[in-house]
């Protein structure tokens, strides 16, 4: 019996596009629905899952889809910890080689004055 993993739907991006991820192995996906369906994997994750997937998915929903397809029950496995790193700066904060950068192309960041 395979690893069957529940997608879960990210957002709608500008393009029209969905966006899926899977929370237990971090595949994430961006579908094109028709007329003109498109899948594009951005991280394959766990190659050797099922992943199912519903919009506003409870564990009975996922189950039942599993089932019907002859997938057999959803199994939630851990994800691994992340290793640890320093936490990257705030993108509303840059650090002062990147002030002094955005003053050379005419950009005061913390003020009004702009190019």
């Amino acid at each position: 019996m395979r690893v069957i993993h529940e997608m879960k739907f990210v957002a709608r991006l500008a393009s029209g596009v969905d966006e899926w991820s899977c929370p237990t192995c971090g595949r994430r996906v961006t579908l094109r629905r028709l007329p003109e369906p498109e899948l594009t994997v951005l991280d394959p994750g766990d190659d050797s899952a099922v992943h199912v997937g519903v919009i506003e998915p409870d564990a009975h929903q996922a189950a039942a889809t599993a089932e019907k397809y002859g997938l057999g029950p959803v199994q939630s496995v851990p994800r691994p910890p992340s290793p640890s790193s320093p936490p990257a700066p705030s993108p509303s904060a840059p650090d002062a080689a990147d002030r002094r950068w955005l003053a050379e192309i005419g950009i005061d960041w913390d003020g009004d004055a702009a190019a």
